[in-house]
């Protein structure tokens, strides 16, 4: 009876063993990495040889050190775990500000898939789960630089569609000063370097190469500021791509595409984009007296979106749907005149060292590079592009003092992109930071897509006043148009 129960025990050994080792062989095909064949002995030792003693402090006397020994290995094992769901499967997600308002609140927990767009080799992999680039605390790094491995990515489900709702790495993230760390470091650059060396009046009667010396000079003023006040903004450091800060924006834009903003309508090629149901602008409203909590709750109206306004309580600059919009001028006892926004000046839009007439509602037309295709170079278009040629796909740009274009030393009049390239903005159009302001998202920064609202809180209430948003709960993000 005891020998056929220890056969009966070897079996199902060998049958664990053969089911695990199975699947992890199915895994190394799936992500194209064979050495982790190197961890096969180990699954071995687990189910058959037991040379290991994995569990050896489960044979001490002392009865508190397994106890606490036990909690470790249950708690390494779950952030080995949860590594590997949060690099190849899921993450969560919290929409923490307003660019995505009224399609995502601030407050909704999204459930973000890696496998919608195929999940990235990591390239910095020997870093802290749960964290995304600094150690809750201590506040230094979580992950380490080395070793640093070149992007890929794992054939997924699917590619990125036009509108789709996306969460992808913040393209300007690799330089950061730590003390503003949501501020763009190369925004904060260019204003404080043309405060120190003002942009000359006759600025459009100068070459384009002459006009692109005095952002030079600009910009090289700014970063000498910034790391000169190194008390008021801190270290400046710079990001691996997989380590800068997570965005959510909506995909306006596909590679190949060409992209004009006419009248806040974004084209495509010359065709008018869909825009989102919930999208919103900012309006200017006239009111006789402060707005109601009553009528803010019942269009949606938050806090922050009350936020800018006359010391009257009686002028608001706030963003509104159209539904929201046409709520209010219902509202003829309180509200006396609701009207858009009036267009601003484009000051601190893409690209930052270019000399245009663009606005945030008024914007381009402007070419969405796609891998293998080519572009003709030119000064005049050349800042559009030169942090795509130089940073993210790493190579050698230089301009001469006479105007030629060198590519790694080399001389060149076109050249042909590496890797895919999108736009990405917010619905909440004059509140969000996207494209528009940092320009194009590559490919190697896109994390996943959201696809579940799993949770969602609304920070204006409290827990027995409509905190939780019920209605959102487990709503699909794909339904959100």
């Amino acid at each position: 009876m005891e020998q056929t129960e220890k056969k009966q025990h070897i079996h199902r050994q060998w049958a664990k063993f053969i089911v695990v080792t199975i699947l992890y062989l199915l895994f190394l095909y799936w992500v194209g990495s064979w050495w982790g064949l190197l961890v096969v002995p180990f699954i071995y030792d687990v189910y058959i040889s037991k040379k290991i003693p994995w569990t050896w402090w489960k044979k001490s006397q002392n009865k508190n050190f397994v106890w606490i020994m036990g909690w470790v290995d249950a708690i390494v094992f779950a952030l080995i775990a949860v590594y590997f769901v949060n690099l190849y499967l899921f993450q969560n997600y919290v929409i923490p500000s307003s660019s995505l308002e009224k399609s995502l609140l601030v407050g909704d927990y999204l459930a973000v898939s890696k496998l919608s767009y195929g999940p990235r080799i990591p390239q910095t992999p020997l870093t802290m789960p749960l964290t995304q680039h600094t150690l809750p605390f201590f506040n230094c790094k979580s992950y380490f630089e080395w070793p640093h491995w070149d992007y890929r990515r794992v054939k997924g489900l699917g590619e990125v569609q036009l509108n789709d709702i996306v969460v992808f790495n913040y393209p300007a993230g690799d330089t950061v000063a730590l003390n503003a760390q949501n501020a763009d470091y190369y925004g904060m650059a260019y204003a404080y370097g043309a405060q120190l060396f003002n942009t000359p009046a006759d600025m459009d009667s100068l070459t384009p190469m002459q006009q692109r010396a005095v952002y030079e000079r600009q910009y090289q003023a700014g970063t000498r500021f910034i790391k000169q006040n190194a008390h008021e903004f801190g270290e400046v450091i710079a990001r691996p791509t997989d380590r800068r800060e997570n965005y959510v924006k909506r995909c306006v834009g596909l590679p190949g595409q060409t992209l004009e903003i006419k009248d806040r309508i974004i084209y495509l090629d010359g065709v008018a984009n869909k825009e989102p149901d919930n999208v919103q602008y900012t309006y200017l409203v006239k009111t006789k007296a402060p707005l109601t909590k009553a009528i803010c709750q019942e269009l949606g109206i938050s806090n922050e979106d009350l936020s800018n306004h006359h010391p009257s309580g009686t002028l608001y600059a706030m963003p509104l749907t159209q539904k929201a919009c046409d709520g209010l001028k219902a509202h003829t006892e309180i509200v006396e005149e609701v009207t858009l926004y009036p267009e601003e000046p484009g000051s601190g839009l893409y690209p930052l060292n270019m000399r245009k007439d663009w606005t945030r509602d008024n914007y381009g037309p402007i070419w969405i590079p796609k891998k293998g295709e080519s572009i003709k170079l030119t000064i005049e278009i050349l800042p559009i592009y030169e942090r795509l040629i130089a940073i993210y796909e790493g190579n050698k740009l230089e301009v001469t003092s006479d105007g030629h274009i060198l590519i790694n030393g080399e001389q060149a009049d076109t050249y042909t992109f590496k890797m895919d390239y999108y736009w990405m903005m917010g619905d909440n159009r004059h509140n969000s930071a996207d494209s528009r302001y940092w320009g194009f998202v590559p490919e190697d920064h896109i994390v996943g897509k959201p696809i579940l609202i799993w949770l969602s809180l609304d920070k204006d209430r409290s827990l027995f006043d409509g905190k939780i948003r019920w209605k959102r709960l487990f709503n699909w993000v794909d339904n959100i148009k």
